[in-house]
């Protein structure tokens, strides 16, 4: 289908396509998407500038692109008015939770003040708080019995690096051999969240673990390889040889659902997730007596703001509270 630009009264570009053309074979030609519109296509180049990350990239684009849609033509021509009815559109039709209408309106803010140059008061006073509750936090033995409750290797070696390093999912998956360093030993986290790199200790049973296990698959870049198609079921020589072969890690998703499988058959708190075990790190190392700032550093916070909310979950420092409290006690009342 041939797609060409026409114009409404008020400027806004329409899409009109023309009617399906027959192919060679006399069938109907497969639709072809409508090209992005002009500022769309300079948005990208402005995001590509910006050196945001390829995810955020594309969630801005996307969000565009549903504007788009919605008003049938090129967004640019779009007023202030239009715009702020558009957003009260996503909180009132969409129902759009605090992170995503934050999402949401940076990527507008991003078009309109950065690409656009529009000098609108509207993305000053949108407000989006989420709602300040604290993570889920397995106990010791609750992480043992989880980690226990795992069969296949590969989940069960991919969940113990996560609570033993404080990973997030993707950083483990996207774990190299390179990545892993004898001295210390630690581990070289790259381009992680905001593009910073960092350097993780690494316990040394969790090394000798490391090293155990790429023996089962030795690919040649990753530490845990993605297992392809085919891949269960097979002859050990069979299903080592399907690992080394493959392009890419391990995906999220089949480690996030063998974490819901071991919740459910352990019957660990609800809500508790891959990340569960990032959190129980730090609150861990927490009770152990780490330093704040080192934790701060190991998990890659930007600030050390974020990491004081495992000041609230650490059983030690609740104890250690409720001594101090007792010898606060004030003396007996004269009166009584």
């Amino acid at each position: 289908m041939d797609g060409r630009w026409a114009k409404r009264d008020d400027g806004v570009r329409l899409t009109v396509m023309s009617s399906p053309k027959s192919s060679s074979a006399g069938g109907t030609a497969k639709a072809v998407p409508a090209p992005d519109p002009e500022s769309l296509v300079r948005f990208v180049e402005l995001l590509k500038l910006r050196s945001l990350a390829a995810h955020t990239q594309a969630m801005y684009l996307r969000t565009l692109r549903q504007l788009a849609t919605r008003v049938g033509g090129d967004p640019c021509a779009l007023t202030e008015a239009e715009v702020r009815a558009h957003i009260l559109h996503l909180k009132d039709a969409y129902d759009y939770s605090p992170s995503s209408m934050r999402l949401a309106t940076a990527a507008l803010r991003n078009y309109y003040a950065r690409l656009l140059g529009h000098d609108w008061k509207l993305f000053d006073l949108i407000r989006s708080p989420s709602a300040q509750t604290l993570p889920a936090v397995l106990t010791r033995e609750e992480v043992a019995r989880l980690l226990a409750a795992v069969r296949l290797p590969r989940f069960q070696m991919v969940l113990r690096l996560i609570y033993a390093c404080g990973l997030r999912i993707s950083e483990a998956v996207n774990l190299e051999i390179t990545d892993i360093r004898k001295d210390g030993p630690r581990l070289h986290i790259r381009e992680a969240k905001g593009g910073k790199d960092r350097y993780v200790p690494l316990p040394m049973w969790a090394y000798l673990e490391l090293r155990a296990w790429w023996r089962t698959h030795r690919h040649a870049r990753w530490v845990f390889p993605g297992a392809g198609r085919g891949w269960h079921g097979q002859a050990p020589v069979a299903a080592r040889t399907a690992l080394a072969a493959t392009a890419g890690p391990m995906g999220v998703s089949s480690i996030q659902q063998c974490m819901q499988l071991a919740v459910a058959s352990e019957r660990l708190p609800k809500g508790t997730c891959v990340h569960t075990l990032r959190h129980s790190y730090a609150t861990h190392l927490l009770e152990e007596g780490v330093n704040l700032r080192l934790i701060s550093a190991y998990l890659g916070h930007a600030s050390l703001e974020t990491t004081t909310i495992y000041l609230h979950l650490t059983a030690v420092n609740e104890a250690t509270t409720h001594a101090a409290l007792a010898r606060l006690q004030p003396p007996p009342n004269p009166a009584s």
